[in-house]
């Protein structure tokens, strides 16, 4: 199979926004995501378009949406210093609704670029 090169491919996955990563595809699967550091090339490389997942997981187990944001909700009700994680490959509206939360609830937001 062909391999095909992306040059200046921009990745926007925690939010700094490198854009000199070397992208090599074979057919729809990116195999190689030169210059991306780790974070990067593990979305580059992972990422995919179809729906792979489960919609829910509560307590280990398949659970609906509203089942899982009600133990959610639960869950921040009752916690002394939430904290809310991640949100680095959502969009801005997505986080301003994360931090309004972490508000509420009286916690606190950090992202994985803090590790």
């Amino acid at each position: 199979m062909a391999v095909t090169v992306v040059q200046n491919a921009t990745c926007t996955f925690c939010g700094c926004v490198c854009d000199d990563i070397e992208l090599h595809a074979e057919g729809d699967r990116i195999v190689k995501a030169k210059n991306a550091c780790s974070l990067g090339e593990a979305w580059f490389l992972h990422h995919t378009a179809e729906y792979l997942g489960l919609d829910a997981l509560v307590d280990g187990r398949p659970a609906s949406l509203d089942a899982a944001v009600e133990r959610a909700a639960e869950i921040l009700d009752r916690a002394d210093l939430p904290l809310i994680y991640g949100l680095s490959n959502i969009t801005v509206e997505a986080q301003r609704e994360a931090v309004f939360l972490a508000e509420l609830a009286g916690g606190v937001v950090d992202s994985h670029t803090s590790l």
